[in-house]
């Protein structure tokens, strides 16, 4: 998700509708909500009465009453006082420890539903994303979800309900005046906050955007390590990621300073209010309108009132950015994959024929990668695709798995046309070996299950043994344990893709697919995993996307490509024969391998 996006997403108003996509995600437990707002009362309750009871006994204190009172009756509403207190605290962790486990399960539940929909949607979708941010994004939106709720359920509804009973009893009690004094400066209290941070908002979100955008900036460097190496770009990158952390002091300065009016502007409300109210139960006092208690009453009715609001300038916009980071989060699961699959019919390999007939595909209609392309893999051939780069190979086997649509044409397995039927039977029912096979950051045996997670160990150790690994593994240190991936054994291209031909026999699909499995590879190497995918791809239906012509001579079937069409098809002897665009490759080749081996010779 881009930058421009976030912030286009925080400008407008609040989007008040996210409550009612959240709605369900909170109805789970149902009796939980109901006796978190019953706790949320009573802890409310309980401390509206806290003034009465201080007010009672300051009277108490001041009375010229009997002995025995003097002494029972203060006491026992001092202990009325520490009841009260206790009860406010007990209600409000009861409260807490309820809700807690309704947010946190509607942050599991929606957290799980965005993972599974990014991987729903489709490779452009992904090739065009920026991880940092992307990870940013789910992290704050179900952290917006936490907050939304707790300040929300626990701060704003409680505060607002003991304002108006507050406002009631003074009004009841008192006449007009101190209800006014109130009133009105919570209206001038929360009007001041409301437009302060929305003020405040730009600089806000300028400091998230630098946030993300350093973060996204490092971990995109981080990850191609290799590559500024080799460019000696370090100093480059420094001053690169400086510049985004510079963005990110000066946004953050702004933001602070914005702080600093807000807070000035809230403590003069709340200074000239409880002056006021004091200033007023002060002269009622001097002219015996009022006795102490009151006057002790109206001042710890104020200061419960300002406290929870003193808060409100900053529960106010984490709740409005809460509220945007939660519509990113929705505006993720909103989007759409280009994929689109309304069918649950499964897939049926009977044969393994495939058919690819009349293939168009373009990304832009200007430019097309592949133009009437039609040729059939028969059951259990080996069929080659061969080519010169960007002839659109590879692109073949991405329209196959169907991480794309083809913009013309369809393509057939056993009869049945691949939008037909469910992506997941469709890429059950093929294996891949492909050019550069990814690690996951975990033990060599793990990744080799990963072809099917399910299966058992004895399995497994079967695939390992089938591709030639064994005595590879033997050799590591830690055997089937060592770590592999970000951290740990690096493993060379051709260990990597036996890996790879480990987790496609694990899998066994139906058909292989091999794009450009060997281009990576020494020819020592290079023939010992040809061997060993000769065996395995027996009795298979196998697409070979080949760079090197010589991996594939053996082929049923070659089909030479160019520039997204096909230019020849045939076995090797009838292309060779034509003396057409295969020949004069070949030749090619073959010149620049002697070439090698001459080179090879005389350095040795």
């Amino acid at each position: 998700m881009s930058s421009r996006h976030h912030a286009h997403l925080n400008d407008g108003p609040v989007n008040w509708k996210i409550f009612q996509q959240l709605w369900p995600y909170l109805l789970e437990f149902k009796q939980r909500v109901a006796l978190a707002l019953l706790c949320l009362i009573a802890a409310k309750v309980a401390s509206i009465g806290l003034p009465f009871v201080l007010k009672h006994t300051v009277d108490q204190l001041n009375t010229k009453d009997t002995q025995n009172t003097l002494i029972l009756v203060p006491f026992a509403l001092v202990a009325a006082y520490g009841l009260l207190r206790l009860s406010n605290v007990l209600f409000g962790e009861i409260r807490d420890t309820l809700f807690g486990r309704v947010t946190e399960r509607a942050m599991r539940r929606l957290g799980l539903r965005v993972f599974e929909h990014l991987h729903a949607l489709d490779l452009d979708f992904h090739l065009n994303r920026q991880t940092g941010g992307l990870s940013r994004d789910m992290e704050r939106g179900t952290s917006g979800i936490s907050f939304l709720m707790r300040f929300l359920v626990f701060n704003i509804v409680p505060t607002l309900f003991e304002i108006a009973v507050v406002i009631g009893v003074l009004f009841y009690n008192y006449g007009l005046s101190f209800a006014l004094i109130i009133l009105s400066s919570v209206f001038a209290y929360i009007a001041f906050s409301v437009k302060a941070t929305d003020w405040r908002t730009q600089y806000v979100r300028q400091a998230n955007l630098a946030d993300s955008s350093s973060n996204s900036r490092a971990i995109d460097s981080l990850l191609n390590y290799e590559t500024v190496k080799y460019f000696n770009n370090e100093a480059y990158e420094a001053q690169r990621y400086d510049q985004e952390l510079a963005n990110w002091e000066f946004a953050r300065r702004k933001n602070r300073l914005s702080l600093f009016v807000l807070n000035g502007g809230q403590a003069t409300i709340i200074a000239i209010a409880m002056t006021s109210m004091m200033a007023l139960a002060a002269y009622q006092v001097a002219h015996d309108k009022m006795t102490i208690g009151d006057f002790v009453l109206i001042n710890a009715f104020t200061m419960q009132i300002f406290m929870p609001l003193n808060f409100l300038g900053f529960v106010y916009r984490e709740i409005r950015s809460s509220l945007a980071n939660i519509e990113n989060l929705f505006n993720l699961l909103a989007k759409q994959s280009a994929i689109i699959t309304t069918t649950s019919n499964k897939l049926s390999v009977t044969e393994g024929k495939i058919e690819f007939k009349q293939l168009g595909f373009y990304y832009r209609a200007d430019r097309a990668i592949l133009q009437d392309v039609s040729f059939v893999i028969e059951p259990g051939q080996k069929v080659a695709v061969v080519g010169e780069s960007g002839a659109g190979k590879s692109t073949l086997v991405k329209l196959l798995f169907r991480f794309y649509d083809v913009s013309q044409g369809e393509i057939l397995i056993d009869g049945q046309d691949i939008r037909s039927v469910d992506p997941h039977s469709l890429r059950r029912a093929i294996g891949i070996v492909p050019q550069d096979t990814v690690l996951f950051n975990d033990s060599i045996f793990e990744n080799i299950r990963y072809g099917r997670p399910e299966a058992s160990d004895s399995e497994v150790q079967q695939a390992i043994e089938l591709a030639h690994l064994n005595d590879f593994i033997q050799s590591l240190p830690d055997g089937h344990n060592t770590q592999v991936g970000e951290r740990g054994l690096k493993l060379s291209g051709g260990e990597k893709q036996r890996v790879a031909i480990a987790r496609t026999i694990l899998k066994r699909p139906p058909i292989m697919v091999f794009d450009e499995a060997t281009s990576s590879l020494d020819s020592q190497s290079e023939q010992a995993i040809l061997n060993a995918l000769r065996e395995i791809a027996q009795g298979h239906t196998s697409l070979v996307i080949a760079h090197r012509l010589s991996t594939v001579v053996d082929a049923d079937k070659i089909v030479v490509m160019g520039q997204g069409r096909i230019l020849e098809q045939g076995t090797h002897s009838q292309l060779l024969a034509l003396n057409g665009a295969y020949a004069a490759l070949w030749h090619t080749q073959q010149r620049s391998h002697s070439q090698n081996t001459v080179l090879d010779n005389t350095h040795g």
